[in-house]
């Protein structure tokens, strides 16, 4: 490529520049130093005018990999610039002999010819045999510019020889080499490296240079998860990301030896359709790396929530009915990223094929013979080919279309793997699943028994989700593949969230999670219908993206589909059940207070028998699980348990106040029992101090551990004491806080959580039967190691006691804590506050939704102590950035709160809270109180305790 050619001049001036840099020479002639400030000045104010008219370009066309290539370019002008003035003007080599000049030439994917704005910029200089003094050091100079300009150089300094050298060992030099590209200087010395690397090293080795790439690719998708459908995705290095295309063309170049992508078709390796997708993926992904490039002005190649909605404006998205601009934005880009799976699997399979034919004639034999495909007993349409499933010939599918659901069917029974060539020749065929395969009897008959299967349904159904099967054969999922949710809840899209809620049933049911989900193994094997658990699994999330209510809309989409799959009538109106309630329990598990008798009446009253509690409770812990990493937790699957046995006992007809009585009344002689070497006046004591709640929902080990925690700071005389535990398992550390009882007690402890910057997950609040607080808050663990967080929490502990002490402001340690963070700003949430007194016959239930930020629950608690009420218990919850929390409060003298005028007050104060606006009210009030001396014998307890 001539770089003088003026056809780039719209982003740099080249003949310009070049004139102003003589200019600068000839002016500067006698200071070396003044040289080179004004050579730099000109050169990185070029630079940067070039970067700014590729942006507007970009903005203007949207073309991603022709904004690539014009700053490939333009790096290419700025350097042969730099290596002329070098030598014309630095080094008077000026009229060196050609073959004594040094070659300059671009590797990598600078090699390419493709640039992001922030990409590296890797440069081989290739030395001739006979090296000037001058070329070192002239190397140094153009490559100091090149840095002082703030642009990331790589660079190597070899001869040909070294390089060919190096290249047989190092797989990375190698994969460089291919791509290197004549940028200036000597030409000859690249083209006698091209020569020689094409015929030294890569003539008769490309399988093993297919077979390093693959294994290559292999470990950077393990590292980034494995799965293209992270909703935070890596652009460049992810899976279905550019890197992912760019093996594909290293690849191909390297084992058919062509220098373009388009020669793939001429070869037939390509049709001429999927070059076109090929085309298509690669410009989308540049296109919007580039974006992310200009937006953060930095090397940004993960595409996080933050720029996305950016990003999505950039690329000209807009809303529409159930779907955000971003969340087409983002279902857009994990389409592309599934397009480049496919383009994988279609290269892939072509190559072995090819492989098997360029073996050498006695080993292509032997090969053959030993390696010959065999049948598959009752399925003579596909045979094994060395333990993977292939088609015994070419029109298998277009014969019998059902074929294309059986294949897969075949495959699980037989536990084989995947023919590269078979499923491509799936991907060429998906146009026969029409409406009358999705009618056949036989073809749903034989999906219900994929997703039922008692092996491995999930990776059946993420097989057939990638091949493009199951979107066609159920369009209903068709229509969520690559949707992702625009919240820091789920992390990932919504077709892979249904598929690993499928896969954590079948966990359940083979009773793989008997350690995370002790009751749900327990209940699965007395399911009446285990097929409606898994098709509600597949399906609980169907209708998302629509304007009605994913959860009703869904249960539709299971009304219409359930008796294509063959399903009864009774069948299909539990699955439909079963996603109409799916969030359900959990809400009431996480928001409500499963102390509060109404609570288990209400819920039982929508759950109604016990097959659909059980089944219930199964989906919703499948469904939680599949969210993401670190969403379940031990502390989650009790709130569900303790939900779960209150409910089965109000429906067989065991819960009454006596039964609870009596339970608690044992619970408070097991746990005098287990105060092993106490007194009997301690045990009498101590395990009298609690109330009912406190007694059937906390575990009797950490009763034990409260009782020898109050005791001791009874010994020590200490109104205020505080413990902590960690709980690694569940990345949970609790804190616990015992002190005198007071209306703001909770909104101190958590403001002093705030100001540590600990994120509160939950709060258990329970009094004593001698007016004290025993207040356990569980914050999210920060560090790996036990010791580190024991430090952590205990440093918080004591902030807590020295607040309530009145040693410290909330407000003022808080204010420091945040001074100079940046606020949350990529979310949107409308805060709601909901007053009810339906939901508890004690209690009014105040539900409060809005955007998370540091300190929330401490402003909320209060202002809700600011309005005198009583909190009686707090369930706080955490769906990414936004909160849902719940209150159960009443006023100081232990009363619901019915006064519609008090009730419309304690909304706008709240409403005010949560949209962060002044509250007048509360900025006087104090922020700690004054310990007193203990307490004893007072018989003060919170209202319904």
């Amino acid at each position: 490529m001539d770089v003088r050619n003026p056809e780039h001049a719209d982003l740099l001036d080249w003949k310009a520049l070049k004139s102003q840099c003589d200019f600068i020479a000839s002016r500067q002639a006698e200071n070396a130093a003044a040289t080179r400030t004004a050579l730099l000045a000109a050169i990185k104010e070029a630079n940067a005018q070039g970067r700014a008219r590729a942006e507007e370009l970009l903005m203007a066309d949207g073309g991603g990999l022709a904004c690539a290539t014009r700053i490939s370019k333009l790096q290419d002008q700025i350097i042969t610039i730099l290596h002329d003035f070098a030598l014309n003007h630095v080094f008077n080599a000026a009229n060196t002999p050609e073959a004594s000049r040094l070659g300059v030439a671009a590797v990598g994917g600078y090699g390419r010819g493709t640039l992001a704005p922030g990409s590296d910029i890797d440069l081989l200089f290739l030395l001739p045999a006979k090296k000037p003094a001058w070329v070192e050091p002239a190397i140094e100079f153009i490559l100091y510019i090149l840095w002082d300009m703030g642009l990331k150089v790589g660079h190597a300094t070899r001869t040909v020889d070294e390089c060919v050298r190096l290249s047989k060992t190092d797989m990375t030099i190698r994969t460089a080499i291919l791509e290197a590209r004549y940028i200036c200087g000597q030409r000859a010395l690249l083209t006698e490296l091209e020569t020689r690397f094409d015929n030294e090293v890569v003539r008769n080795s490309g399988p093993q240079f297919i077979a390093a790439k693959l294994a290559e690719r292999d470990e950077r998708h393990r590292k980034s998860g494995d799965t293209r459908y992270l909703v935070e995705p890596n652009v460049k290095e992810g899976k279905g990301g550019l890197r992912d295309l760019h093996t594909l063309f290293w690849i191909s170049k390297y084992y058919y030896r062509v220098r373009d992508t388009e020669d793939l078709v001429k070869l037939g390796v390509l049709s001429r359709s999927e070059f076109r997708l090929f085309e298509k993926c690669d410009d989308f992904l540049w296109a919007v790396r580039c974006h992310m490039h200009f937006l953060t002005g930095k090397s940004e190649e993960r595409l996080s929530f933050d720029i996305q909605s950016d990003i999505a404006r950039r690329l000209d998205y807009h809303d529409r009915p159930g779907l955000t601009a971003v969340e087409r934005f983002m279902k857009h880009y994990f389409w592309m990223a599934k397009n480049v799976g496919d383009l994988t699997r279609i290269l892939c399979a072509t190559l072995e094929e090819q492989q098997a034919k360029d073996a050498p004639g006695l080993t292509n034999v032997i090969s053959r013979f030993a390696n010959r495909p065999r049948k598959i007993a009752g399925s003579p349409q596909f045979v094994e080919d060395r333990g993977r499933i292939a088609l015994s010939s070419p029109d298998v599918f277009k014969e019998d279309p059902v074929n294309l659901i059986r294949f897969f069917h075949v495959a699980e029974m037989k536990e084989l793997e995947y023919h590269p060539d078979a499923l491509s020749r799936i991907t060429r065929s998906l146009s026969l699943i029409d409406n009358g395969l999705r009618d056949n009897e036989a073809a749903n008959a034989i999906f219900l028994s994929i997703l039922t299967s008692h092996k491995n349904p999930a990776m059946t159904l993420r097989r057939m989700n990638e091949a493009g099967v199951l979107g066609r054969f159920l369009p209903e999922f068709g229509k969520i593949v690559s949707m992702m949710q625009f919240n820091m809840y789920h992390h990932y899209t919504v077709d892979e969230h249904l598929l690993r809620t499928v896969e954590i049933v079948a966990s359940i049911e083979a009773g793989r999670d008997k350690d995370i989900n002790p009751l749900a193994v327990s209940l699965f094997p007395s399911i009446e219908d285990r097929q409606v658990i898994y098709v509600a699994a597949l399906l609980h999330d169907v209708a998302k993206g629509r304007p009605e209510d994913h959860s009703t809309a869904g249960a539709k989409v299971a009304r219409k589909l359930c008796p294509r799959l063959g399903m009864t009538v009774k069948q299909t109106e539990l699955v439909a059940w079963l996603i109409e309630e799916h969030l359900t329990m959990s809400m009431v598990a996480q928001t409500r207070d499963l102390n509060d008798r109404k609570t288990i009446q209400d819920f039982a009253e929508r759950a109604q028998s016990l097959e659909r509690l059980r089944l219930l409770l199964i989906l919703t812990v499948a469904d939680i699980r599949a969210v993401g990493p670190g969403v379940w937790n031990g502390w989650k699957g009790q709130l569900l348990r303790t939900l779960y046995y209150e409910t089965e006992l109000q429906l067989t007809g065991g819960f009454s106040e006596v039964s609870r009585k009596e339970r608690a009344a044992a619970a408070r002689i097991r746990l005098a029992e287990a105060l092993d070497g106490w007194s009997q006046k301690d045990r009498k004591t101590y395990s009298k101090l609690h109330y009912e709640p406190y007694l059937l929902s906390v575990s009797l080990e950490d009763q034990i551990r409260h009782a020898g925690f109050i005791r001791d700071a009874d010994k020590a005389g200490k109104a205020l004491a505080t413990m902590v535990r960690t709980r690694s398992f569940h990345s949970i550390t609790e804190i616990t806080v015992l002190a005198p009882d007071h209306p703001r007690l909770l909104a101190i402890i958590t403001g002093s959580c705030a100001a540590a910057g600990a994120n509160i997950a939950d709060a258990n609040i329970f009094t004593t039967a001698d007016g004290r607080a025993l207040d356990t808050i569980m914050i999210n663990r920060e560090f790996k190691n036990d010791e580190d967080e024991i430090r952590r929490a205990t440093s918080i502990g004591k902030l807590i006691e020295d607040v309530l002490a009145g040693q410290k402001r909330v407000p003022e340690v808080i204010a420091i804590r945040h001074k100079g963070k940046k606020r949350n700003t990529t979310f949107t949430i409308a805060p709601a506050v909901t007053v009810s007194n339906a939901l508890s016959n004690k209690f009014t239930v105040l539900e409060l939704e809005c955007l998370d930020r540091p300190g929330l629950l401490y402003e909320i608690t209060s202002v809700l102590s600011d309005l005198s009420l009583d909190i009686a218990s707090a369930h706080i919850t955490t769906f990414g950035e936004k909160v849902i929390d719940t209150f159960y409060v009443t006023d100081l003298v232990g009363q619901k709160v019915t006064n519609e005028n008090r009730q419309a007050n304690i909304t706008a104060r709240v409403k005010a809270v949560l949209a962060e606006q002044e509250d007048e009210a509360r900025s006087g009030m104090p922020s700690g109180i004054i310990a007193p001396a203990p307490i004893r014998g007072v018989k003060k307890t919170r209202p319904g305790a």
